[in-house]
C-alpha cells in the first residue's frame, strides 16, 4: 500500500495551523497573555513610528494590565498625517507580526531575530519608562530581557518555534481585536473613531475595512508561506 508523502508547504501548513489551534485554546490563559501585551507594543510603536514619518516626535508610551496602551506623540496636524498615524496601529502590528512570521519560515538564524526583536523592545522602554508606571515598564524591559536571554541560552529549534508562534498568534490577535475594539463596539475613542472624524465615515465601516484588510494580508502571508517552502522543495529535488 502506498503511503501519501506531505510536501514541505504542506508540513509547514499544518504546523502553523498547530500553532493557531494553541493559541486559540490557551486564548485567555497566562500563556498568551505576554503576546497580547507585545503585541500592544507593536501597535502602539507602530504609531508612534509612523507620527515621526510626519515629522513628529515620541513622548512615551502606555502599556497597562487590561492589554491596552497609547502613545503620545507631538505631530504637526495634517490630514494625511492624522490618517496614516490613526491606521498604523492595527494594521503596522500585524505588519510586523507578518513579518516575524515569514523571518522565522525563510531564515536558519532565528536566534538573531529573537535578538534584534530583544533590542527593539528595550529601545522602546525608554519610552514606556516616561510614563512612571511599573507595570509598563516591567513588562516591556522583561520580555526584552527575555529575548536576549533566548538569544544567548537556547537553540534554533526553540527559536524557530517561538518566533511563529508569536508572529502568527499576532496576526490573528489583531484580526480578533479589531472585531472586538471596532466592530463590535464602536463610539469608544479607537483608531477607527479619530478616522471617522476625519473622513466623516462610520468607525464600524472602517474597523470593517481594516479587518478585511488584515484577513487578507494574513491570507497572503501564508500563502506566500506556503509557496516557499514548495519552491525549496523543487530546488531540492532538482539538485
Amino acid at each position: 500500500m502506498k503511503t501519501m508523502k506531505l510536501t514541505k508547504g504542506q508540513i509547514q501548513t499544518l504546523y502553523l495551523a498547530a500553532l493557531i489551534a494553541v493559541a486559540l485554546v490557551f486564548w485567555d490563559t497566562l500563556l498568551i497573555y505576554p503576546i497580547k501585551l507585545f503585541v500592544v507594543m507593536l501597535h502602539e510603536m507602530s504609531h508612534g513610528l509612523m507620527a515621526m514619518a510626519f515629522g513628529g516626535d515620541i513622548i512615551k508610551i502606555q502599556i497597562d494590565k487590561q492589554i491596552g496602551g497609547y502613545c503620545l506623540y507631538t505631530m504637526k496636524p495634517s490630514f494625511w498625517g492624522n490618517f496614516m498615524t490613526s491606521s498604523a496601529g492595527y494594521l503596522g502590528s500585524l505588519l510586523w507580526g507578518s513579518l516575524i512570521l515569514i523571518l522565522a519560515v525563510k531564515s536558519d538564524k532565528d536566534k538573531y531575530i529573537t535578538l534584534v526583536i530583544g533590542v527593539i523592545l528595550l529601545g522602546l522602554s525608554c519610552f514606556v519608562l516616561q510614563t512612571g508606571e511599573l507595570f509598563g515598564t516591567a513588562v516591556t524591559v522583561g520580555l526584552a530581557a527575555f529575548m536576549l536571554i533566548a538569544f544567548k541560552y537556547f537553540g534554533n529549534f526553540f527559536h524557530d518555534l517561538w518566533l511563529k508562534f508569536i508572529g502568527i498568534t499576532s496576526c490573528i490577535y489583531v484580526i480578533l481585536d479589531i472585531k472586538d475594539d471596532l466592530i463590535d463596539r464602536s463610539n469608544i475613542g479607537s483608531d477607527a473613531d479619530s478616522i471617522a472624524e476625519l473622513t466623516g465615515l462610520p468607525s464600524v465601516f472602517i474597523g470593517s475595512v481594516w479587518m478585511i484588510t488584515a484577513v487578507f494580508i494574513l491570507f497572503i502571508v501564508l500563502r506566500y508561506i506556503y509557496r516557499q517552502k514548495e519552491k525549496t522543495l523543487q530546488t531540492t529535488e532538482r539538485e
